[in-house]
Protein backbone atom coordinates (compact mmCIF):
# COMPACT_ATOMS: atom_id res chain seq x y z
CA UNK A 1 0.00 0.00 0.00
CA UNK A 2 1.16 3.51 -0.86
CA UNK A 3 -1.16 6.25 0.34
CA UNK A 4 -1.19 9.42 -1.74
CA UNK A 5 -3.39 12.46 -2.20
CA UNK A 6 -4.49 14.14 -5.40
CA UNK A 7 -6.02 17.59 -5.59
CA UNK A 8 -7.81 18.79 -8.70
CA UNK A 9 -6.98 22.50 -8.81
CA UNK A 10 -9.60 23.11 -11.47
CA UNK A 11 -12.20 22.20 -8.84
CA UNK A 12 -10.67 23.96 -5.81
CA UNK A 13 -12.48 27.23 -5.06
CA UNK A 14 -10.29 28.28 -2.13
CA UNK A 15 -13.11 28.03 0.43
CA UNK A 16 -10.71 26.73 3.12
CA UNK A 17 -13.21 24.14 4.39
CA UNK A 18 -10.26 21.71 4.34
CA UNK A 19 -8.27 23.98 6.66
CA UNK A 20 -11.11 24.26 9.17
CA UNK A 21 -11.90 20.53 9.05
CA UNK A 22 -8.25 19.69 9.66
CA UNK A 23 -7.99 22.11 12.60
CA UNK A 24 -11.12 20.61 14.18
CA UNK A 25 -10.27 16.97 13.49
CA UNK A 26 -6.71 17.23 14.79
CA UNK A 27 -7.19 19.86 17.51
CA UNK A 28 -4.64 22.15 15.88
CA UNK A 29 -3.86 25.11 18.18
CA UNK A 30 -4.74 28.67 17.20
CA UNK A 31 -2.21 30.33 14.88
CA UNK A 32 -0.97 26.93 13.60
CA UNK A 33 -2.03 24.95 10.55
CA UNK A 34 -1.53 21.48 9.11
CA UNK A 35 -2.84 22.62 5.73
CA UNK A 36 -3.48 25.93 3.99
CA UNK A 37 -4.75 27.31 0.68
CA UNK A 38 -2.44 28.98 -1.84
CA UNK A 39 -3.29 31.07 -4.89
CA UNK A 40 -0.63 31.14 -7.57
CA UNK A 41 -0.81 33.37 -10.63
CA UNK A 42 1.21 32.34 -13.69
CA UNK A 43 1.77 33.98 -17.03
CA UNK A 44 1.59 37.51 -18.33
CA UNK A 45 -1.37 39.58 -19.32
CA UNK A 46 -3.47 38.79 -21.28
CA UNK A 47 -2.59 35.09 -20.83
CA UNK A 48 -2.80 34.69 -17.08
CA UNK A 49 -3.73 31.55 -15.15
CA UNK A 50 -4.74 31.28 -11.50
CA UNK A 51 -4.21 28.04 -9.63
CA UNK A 52 -5.87 27.62 -6.23
CA UNK A 53 -4.60 24.67 -4.25
CA UNK A 54 -4.75 23.21 -0.77
CA UNK A 55 -1.21 22.45 0.47
CA UNK A 56 0.13 20.36 3.36
CA UNK A 57 2.91 17.92 4.19
CA UNK A 58 3.75 16.16 0.93
CA UNK A 59 4.55 12.80 2.59
CA UNK A 60 7.71 12.66 0.51
CA UNK A 61 9.36 9.42 -0.49
CA UNK A 62 12.78 11.07 0.02
CA UNK A 63 11.77 13.15 3.04
CA UNK A 64 14.53 15.40 4.41
CA UNK A 65 12.56 15.71 7.66
CA UNK A 66 12.99 11.96 8.21
CA UNK A 67 16.67 12.01 7.27
CA UNK A 68 17.41 14.98 9.53
CA UNK A 69 15.42 13.89 12.59
CA UNK A 70 18.00 12.96 15.26
CA UNK A 71 15.61 10.81 17.34
CA UNK A 72 13.69 8.91 14.67
CA UNK A 73 10.46 10.65 15.67
CA UNK A 74 9.88 11.58 12.02
CA UNK A 75 9.62 8.32 10.11
CA UNK A 76 7.98 6.59 7.16
CA UNK A 77 4.99 4.46 8.12
CA UNK A 78 4.33 1.17 6.35
CA UNK A 79 1.83 2.93 4.04
CA UNK A 80 4.53 5.32 2.78
CA UNK A 81 3.27 8.37 4.67
CA UNK A 82 5.56 10.47 6.86
CA UNK A 83 4.47 10.35 10.49
CA UNK A 84 5.71 11.74 13.81
CA UNK A 85 6.06 9.67 16.98
CA UNK A 86 5.37 12.38 19.54
CA UNK A 87 6.93 10.32 22.35
CA UNK A 88 10.30 10.44 20.54
CA UNK A 89 10.11 14.10 19.46
CA UNK A 90 12.29 16.46 21.49
CA UNK A 91 11.04 19.56 19.68
CA UNK A 92 14.51 20.33 18.30
CA UNK A 93 12.96 21.60 15.03
CA UNK A 94 15.54 20.00 12.72
CA UNK A 95 12.63 18.67 10.68
CA UNK A 96 11.09 22.13 10.41
CA UNK A 97 14.36 23.54 9.10
CA UNK A 98 14.75 20.74 6.55
CA UNK A 99 11.22 20.75 5.10
CA UNK A 100 11.20 22.61 1.76
CA UNK A 101 7.40 22.99 1.96
CA UNK A 102 7.03 24.78 5.31
CA UNK A 103 4.64 22.02 6.35
CA UNK A 104 5.59 21.65 10.02
CA UNK A 105 5.09 23.71 13.13
CA UNK A 106 6.19 23.61 16.76
CA UNK A 107 3.22 22.57 18.87
CA UNK A 108 2.89 24.49 22.16
CA UNK A 109 3.12 21.16 24.03
CA UNK A 110 6.77 20.76 22.95
CA UNK A 111 6.70 18.53 19.89
CA UNK A 112 6.62 19.20 16.15
CA UNK A 113 3.38 18.53 14.30
CA UNK A 114 2.13 18.36 10.71
CA UNK A 115 -0.44 16.71 8.46
CA UNK A 116 -0.67 13.00 9.20
CA UNK A 117 -2.87 12.42 6.13
CA UNK A 118 -5.51 11.59 8.77
CA UNK A 119 -3.92 8.18 9.18
CA UNK A 120 -6.36 7.45 12.02
CA UNK A 121 -9.33 8.03 9.71
CA UNK A 122 -7.89 6.16 6.72
CA UNK A 123 -7.12 3.17 8.95
CA UNK A 124 -10.86 3.07 9.82
CA UNK A 125 -11.83 3.21 6.15
CA UNK A 126 -12.92 6.86 6.35
CA UNK A 127 -11.72 9.69 4.09
CA UNK A 128 -9.37 12.34 5.44
CA UNK A 129 -11.12 15.22 7.17
CA UNK A 130 -10.23 17.57 4.32
CA UNK A 131 -11.51 15.16 1.68
CA UNK A 132 -14.75 14.57 3.58
CA UNK A 133 -15.68 18.26 3.67
CA UNK A 134 -14.43 19.41 0.27
CA UNK A 135 -17.59 20.78 -1.40
CA UNK A 136 -16.22 20.25 -4.92
CA UNK A 137 -14.61 16.81 -4.37
CA UNK A 138 -11.25 18.25 -5.41
CA UNK A 139 -9.35 16.20 -2.79
CA UNK A 140 -8.99 12.43 -3.12
CA UNK A 141 -6.82 10.21 -0.94
CA UNK A 142 -6.15 6.54 -1.47
CA UNK A 143 -3.84 3.67 -2.31
CA UNK A 144 -1.74 4.38 -5.39
CA UNK A 145 -0.89 0.67 -5.59
CA UNK A 146 -4.56 -0.27 -6.07
CA UNK A 147 -5.24 0.14 -9.80
CA UNK A 148 -8.99 0.48 -9.12
CA UNK A 149 -8.65 3.35 -6.62
CA UNK A 150 -9.68 6.87 -7.62
CA UNK A 151 -6.15 8.19 -6.93
CA UNK A 152 -4.67 5.57 -9.26
CA UNK A 153 -7.10 6.64 -11.96
CA UNK A 154 -6.10 10.29 -11.46
CA UNK A 155 -2.40 9.39 -11.48
CA UNK A 156 -2.82 7.59 -14.82
CA UNK A 157 -4.30 10.71 -16.44
CA UNK A 158 -0.82 12.19 -16.51
CA UNK A 159 -1.84 15.82 -16.05
CA UNK A 160 -0.46 15.97 -12.50
CA UNK A 161 2.32 18.03 -11.01
CA UNK A 162 3.92 18.43 -7.60
CA UNK A 163 4.98 21.49 -5.65
CA UNK A 164 8.71 22.27 -5.85
CA UNK A 165 9.86 19.23 -7.87
CA UNK A 166 13.37 20.72 -7.85
CA UNK A 167 13.63 19.84 -4.13
CA UNK A 168 14.07 16.20 -5.17
CA UNK A 169 11.88 14.88 -2.36
CA UNK A 170 9.50 12.85 -4.57
CA UNK A 171 6.26 14.20 -3.02
CA UNK A 172 3.14 12.05 -2.71
CA UNK A 173 0.64 14.91 -2.92
CA UNK A 174 -0.21 15.54 -6.56
CA UNK A 175 -2.02 18.46 -8.17
CA UNK A 176 -4.15 18.16 -11.28
CA UNK A 177 -4.84 21.14 -13.54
Amino acid sequence: MRRVMTIDTSRCVGCEACVIACKNENRVPDDNYRDWVVQEVRGEYPKVALEIRSERCNHCTDAPCVTNCPTGASHHASDGTVQIDRSKCTGCRACIASCPYGARYAHPDGYVDKCSLCEHRLDRGEPTACEAVCPTSAIVTGDADDPQSEVSKRLRRGSLHVVRPEAGTRPNVYYER
